[in-house]
């Protein structure tokens, strides 16, 4: 059954943006649109860290809205990453499976494990700022992988990474979200990675996040709004 936004509305000091629709659990959407339109308030509501002025969201048939960020069945990843400098790499994946970072021998295994899924398993002990921005990416996309929600929202977590790493990260979530059947938002502004990783594209313009549509027929003959977004 997947992600249903029921007759979603969305009202903020002027703007104002709906969505219906539903993707299917284990699908891969991209969500792009102009700057402004929408596409990070869409996943802030989906989040819960911004309360929607009507409608619901529902996973697997259940009704979402009233869980808090952290009890919600997903991980939503920034560009920034969210990494805590104090803490080691290794403990920045823990706080994903622990708060208190006291891990069981399976946890630790399990924080192992995806570093070297990332390729990172020599900079457990290391923080942030000894880090290169990729390696920090890398790490953010460990940790939200690490909790193994079964929703993986990213708001262009990648989009400051040279083509060649950025298309590695893509690959990467591709090859796990393969593996653990998760269904994949991604926000972007770069077609090639709508096409890349992406088989379902929607569309956020014009107040409307349109129903999801098969990625490479839209960017091949897209509407009005995406055009003239694309062309610019």
């Amino acid at each position: 059954m997947g992600l249903t936004l029921e007759n979603l509305d969305i009202r903020q000091d002027g703007f104002a943006l709906s969505a219906d629709w539903t993707v299917p659990r284990g699908a891969r959407v991209a969500v792009i649109g102009p700057s402004g339109a929408g596409k990070s308030t869409l996943l802030s509501v989906i989040a819960g860290f911004l309360a929607p002025t009507a409608g619901r969201i529902l996973w697997e048939g259940a009704a979402i809205g009233g869980l808090a960020p952290g009890d919600r069945p997903l991980s939503i990843l920034f560009q920034d990453g969210n990494l805590f400098p104090h803490l080691t790499v290794a403990q920045n994946l823990g706080l994903g499976l622990a708060p208190d970072l006291r891990l069981t021998p399976a946890q630790k295994a399990a924080v192992a494990n995806v570093l070297a899924d990332v390729g990172l398993a020599d900079k457990a002990a290391r923080r942030p700022a000894a880090l290169s921005g990729g390696e920090q990416s890398r790490v953010a996309l460990a940790r939200a992988l690490l909790r193994a929600r079964p929703l993986l929202l990213l708001d262009e977590p990648f989009a400051a990474l040279g083509p060649a790493l950025k298309g590695q990260m893509l690959d990467l979530v591709d090859r796990i979200a393969g593996q653990t059947g998760a269904t994949v938002l991604m926000v972007t502004h770069d077609p090639a990675d709508a096409r890349r990783l992406c088989p379902l594209t929607v569309v956020v313009a014009d107040g409307v996040a349109a129903a999801p549509a098969p990625t490479d027929a839209l960017l091949d003959d897209p509407p009005p709004a995406l055009r003239a977004y694309l062309r610019g």
